[in-house]
């Protein structure tokens, strides 16, 4: 694995939101946007605006840790 790979994954793992968002798709994979949002404020009684919780999400697919595939109009997160 090339370095600037593994600083992409350091980076992502560096957040602790981003650490629970990768918990939560790891329990229950394909989740749309507004489920990972909703899980948020239900977990950890936090309410993250769906672009904080968007910006998340591409900066853990970006490093390869998420993947997205789109059911229909909607787009989930593994």
């Amino acid at each position: 694995m090339k370095d600037d790979q593994l600083d992409l994954i350091f980076k992502a793992l560096s957040d602790s939101t981003r650490r629970r968002i990768i918990d939560r798709l790891s329990k229950q994979p394909a989740q749309s946007l507004f489920e990972v949002c909703a899980a948020s404020v239900a977990e950890d009684g936090v309410a993250l605006s769906r672009q904080t919780v968007s910006q998340h999400l591409a900066v853990l697919e970006k490093a390869g840790l998420i993947e997205t595939a789109w059911k229909g109009r909607t787009k989930t997160h593994s």
